[in-house]
């Protein structure tokens, strides 16, 4: 291809909206010129100190001042922390959405519930397929990882090659036969690749991730030694894991039974594009498996991370509408805790435990093997790609640091940035180097109410989770001025002992004396006179009380 001189003169700008220093919220912008190309669109799951949160996605502000709409996403492979922020993004995109078949079913209905419209916008990618954005060639490899279907990308630019790995692990074995294209990645860095950009997130992790096949033999051992029922807890798009454990059911003569949202559609997609294979006869629906004797049955579930609404935790309190868990029923968590929900993971646990089952999880049997590749298979890729300089992503610092020392060990001749969310990478004649910071950030959204959670909207709900709510009810006569009635406090979440009550009785006393010393034109109007309320009320408690609960006082116009 010839690349006219004008263009290449232009410097290449990688930013980072997210995924970096965190797990999750992968998304990568690359402008060249007026042509910005986007890499993955993530969530990140909120984590318990942002109450009411459900997903957390990068601030898109930097796509928005750069006075030209994204011309193509691509998406590296079908996981939440790579696809999940795609409704969002979409308003900024006038282009199409690149990536492999299951990735863009996984989302087509996600922005179908977002009433975005996508008809001839989705276009699917195969392993070693070329695509021209602009100034821009992105060449698509194959990797493995958890979920098939996964890719990486050689993304040819005016300054040189980049290879973004997504998330990825070297597994020579894998059960769809689709192996990582090492000989292509090689056959690039032998040709030259000016950055790699690559997954960070195991780089702690000795040796080798392993084959999703070795997680055959301690299923085999579970099937063979369960009286009741089996159920296996997973990540909703572990197709792969899916599959060993349809193949062992029949192989065992059991039924399989789908068991939460998540899992129904993703198998339900993986079967329609032929990624996921279940005999006849052998699948049953979630409200069958009553009639079955556990011993016959396998159920495979949502719930892995403890997550409150999913179907685990409901069948673990007995819950549940069609599955219950008996003495002689094994429950395997075959997937790992992700920091920070081990606590929800053990309460589940414990649930399950107390109804009779038999709970197993890594570390007892080798019923997990992770997606991403540990230290050896890293330095496998920097020994085939070789680039002139490496960017390591996915991971908080410790992993980024880290695999920044992997690399120095592998090639010297390679120069390291590590780089954080918001950091303009540019790649230009004289080299690489950061031309200073984008705005970034993250925003808070509540799937299932209203939208995007505010700081202020947050800052309110840890208020009422730290110190309470205390509502203070009066009536005024709007003609006078003069309270009516009674006045009354009423609390939620406001711990009342003995001495808080007698304190709460001697605010109403201060209070009531306090309006009628305000001006009549402070009493007979609501604005003023809930203002002043508010701060008698919260003066008093923190003085001699030291809270600082959340204060909403209601007055009633006579």
């Amino acid at each position: 291809m010839i690349v006219p001189e004008t263009t290449l003169a232009l410097p290449v700008d990688v930013v980072p909206l997210g995924g970096l220093r965190e797990f999750g919220m992968n998304t990568m912008a690359i402008t060249c010129g007026d042509t910005t190309i986007v890499v993955d669109a993530g969530v990140m799951f909120a984590e318990p100190d942002l109450p009411g949160v459900d997903l957390v996605v990068p601030d898109l502000a930097y796509l928005e001042g750069l006075g030209h709409k994204v011309a193509a996403v691509f998406l590296t492979h079908g996981h939440e922390d790579h696809i999940g922020g795609l409704p969002y993004l979409m308003p900024l995109v006038e282009g199409p959405v690149y990536g492999s078949r299951l990735a863009l079913a996984l989302v087509e209905n996600r922005l179908e519930q977002h009433s975005i419209d996508v008809r001839g916008r989705l276009k699917p990618v195969a392993p070693r397929e070329r695509v021209q954005v602009g100034p821009f060639t992105i060449e698509c490899l194959r990797v493995t990882h958890s979920m098939p279907d996964c890719l990486a990308l050689a993304i040819h630019t005016p300054a040189g090659v980049l290879v973004h790995t997504g998330d990825f692990k070297i597994d020579h074995t894998p059960l769809d036969a689709e192996t990582t294209d090492l000989p292509r990645l090689a056959e690039l860095g032998q040709q030259g690749v000016l950055a790699l950009f690559a997954d960070s997130t195991n780089v702690d992790r000795p040796g080798v991730a392993g084959s999703e096949r070795d997680v055959i033999d301690g299923f085999e051992e579970i099937f063979t030694s369960t009286a009741g029922k089996i159920v296996v807890a997973m990540f909703a798009s572990s197709i792969h894991r899916m599959q060993i454990l349809v193949d062992l059911a029949a192989q065992f003569d059991r039924n399989v039974a789908f068991v939460g949202r998540g899992v129904i559609d993703n198998s339900e997609t993986a079967q329609r594009l032929g990624l996921l294979r279940i005999p006849s006869g052998v699948q049953i629906r979630d409200s069958e498996v009553r009639n079955f004797p556990g011993s016959d049955v396998v159920c495979i579930t949502t719930g892995s991370q403890g997550e409150p609404a999913a179907a685990l935790s409901r069948i673990a309190i007995d819950d549940h509408r069609f599955v219950k868990v008996d003495d002689d029923d094994v429950v395997v968590f075959s997937a790992r805790a992700i920091p920070g929900n081990e606590r929800a993971i053990g309460r589940v646990m414990n649930h399950l435990a107390l109804r009779g089952a038999d709970v197993i999880y890594e570390g007892q049997k080798h019923i997990h093997v992770s997606g991403h590749g540990h230290v050896e298979e890293l330095k496998l890729m920097h020994s085939l790609v070789r680039p002139k300089y490496f960017v390591p992503i996915h991971g908080e610092y410790r992993q980024l640091a880290r695999h920044a020392r992997v690399a120095q060990t592998v090639s010297r001749g390679t120069e390291i940035l590590v780089i954080d969310n918001g950091d303009v990478l540019r790649f230009d004649g004289e080299g690489a180097a950061i031309e200073g910071r984008a705005e970034v950030g993250r925003r808070l959204i509540d799937g299932t109410r209203t939208g995007e959670v505010a700081d202020e909207v947050l800052r309110d709900r840890k208020h009422l989770a730290g110190d309470g709510l205390i509502v203070p009810m009066l009536a005024v006569n709007m003609q006078t001025g003069e309270l009516a009635g009674t006045f009354e406090i009423i609390t939620r979440g406001f711990v009342v002992d003995e001495a808080s009550e007698a304190l709460l009785r001697d605010a109403t006393a201060m209070i009531r004396d306090a309006v009628r010393a305000a001006p009549i034109e402070e009493r007979t109007d609501v604005g003023l006179l809930r203002e002043r309320v508010r701060s008698e009320l919260q003066r008093v408690l923190r003085r001699k009380a030291g809270r600082r609960p959340l204060i909403v006082p209601v007055v009633m116009e006579i």
